[in-house]
């Protein structure tokens, strides 16, 4: 079993991410660490003391760290940003870390840790230029952004965002997330008896 792997979650405000620790519990099945970063918006869309419980980890969203906390990021293996807005993804394609969450989204693909956006937008929003070339220039810094047929995830129709929550992508974003980390660094071998790779 594959053990010691980090992910990092980026939580943006909008109704999936009520739903993050599906996500979580995706990652801990599967016996990676979990912490979790949310935009200040985020905050009023998630359970942070549930999420802190869950992952032993505090849920930071401001640049000062809880009593007891790290300042610093842990050793990351992937990084999914999901729900991502419309004005997140945008920012993080121009480098902009007006919040915690941004800064931090920003330092680890500087680090070029294995990162994966679920954007949670609507197309008259997707269809925007600004979005587009957002989204072109994240994946041209080797970003995968689950979205289009491919990926079967699609914006949705303006005002049916709601209906759209409960089919929110969590699995695929972990998925895509494991497959890009082992693209990076192969899964580690099951230790033997004595405790030693075979």
């Amino acid at each position: 079993m594959v053990t010691g792997r980090h992910l990092q979650i980026v939580v943006c405000g909008a109704g999936p991410a009520a739903d993050v620790t599906r996500l979580v519990r995706a990652a801990q099945e599967q016996s990676w660490t979990v912490a979790v970063t949310a935009t200040p918006s985020a905050m009023d869309f998630i359970n942070a003391q549930s999420l802190e419980r869950l992952t032993g980890h505090p849920v930071r969203s401001t640049y000062r760290p809880s009593p007891g906390g790290r300042r610093s990021l842990p050793a990351t293996d992937a990084l999914v940003i999901a729900p991502a807005t419309y004005n997140s993804i945008n920012k993080i394609a121009l480098g902009l870390a007006d919040n915690y969450a941004m800064t931090s989204a920003a330092e680890l693909i500087g680090r070029q840790v294995p990162t994966v956006i679920v954007p949670f937008v609507n197309a008259a929003l997707a269809a925007r230029a600004p979005f587009r070339h957002a989204v072109d220039s994240l994946r041209g810094e080797g970003i995968h952004i689950l979205l289009g047929p491919d990926d079967q995830w699609e914006p949705h129709p303006p005002g049916s965002g709601n209906e759209r929550q409960d089919v929110f992508p969590w699995t695929v974003a972990f998925e895509t997330a494991v497959r890009l980390a082992d693209e990076v660094q192969p899964a580690l071998p099951a230790t033997s008896d004595r405790g030693r790779p075979p």
